[in-house]
């Protein structure tokens, strides 16, 4: 990837921060749906339950950042509440190998995403990059944790990742403009 130079165009702050709140909160709901299915009753639940938490928390920060930087969050909000339960229910009921290998396709994309916010934004917004860097080895720890969960033998899985991850694709971009 490409760093920012000098004359190329950057993404708005107010982009990021809409985006950002709209993934993490496409990204509570996503495992609010996969444990309304799994319930306690799967050893892999206890791994989301914690990182629902901290997705939980990166979502806070974003909400602070939109009311204090006077941000419009996306209109799409409702949308994402129930394409990321949906998403969230139907991999639990595959089954949790499956829950474990949308994790692996978001995060994959999330980790993507982070690293294009964090070489735009250089040292131009210290307290931003330094959410995002730290929301992003996080994402990372949690693609790690799906993948010693099992989510490469997921069936489908090559399929189930290629097309989460370009719902995701599409998210990011519709969340920045709408």
């Amino acid at each position: 990837m490409a760093r920012w130079r000098p004359g190329d165009r950057r993404e708005p702050t107010t982009a990021m921060i809409r985006v950002d709140q709209a993934g993490e909160y496409g990204a509570t709901r996503i495992y609010a749906g996969q444990l309304a299915i799994m319930g306690d009753h799967v050893p892999m639940a206890r791994a989301i339950a914690g990182m629902a938490e901290q997705e939980e928390r990166h979502r806070a920060f974003f909400d602070r950042m939109i009311a204090e930087r006077g941000v419009r969050p996306t209109v799409l909000q409702p949308f994402w509440d129930v394409a990321g339960f949906a998403l969230g229910a139907v991999t639990a009921a595959i089954g949790p190998r499956a829950a474990m290998a949308c994790t692996v396709a978001v995060e994959t994309e999330i980790d993507l995403h982070y690293q294009q916010q964090l070489d735009a934004l250089g040292e131009d917004d210290p307290e931003l990059s330094a959410a995002v860097l730290d929301f992003q080895a996080e994402e990372l720890e949690h693609k790690q944790a799906a993948l010693d969960h099992g989510a490469e033998q997921a069936i489908g899985y090559p399929v189930m990742s290629a097309l989460i991850r370009a719902g995701c694709r599409v998210a990011i971009a519709a969340s920045k403009r709408i």
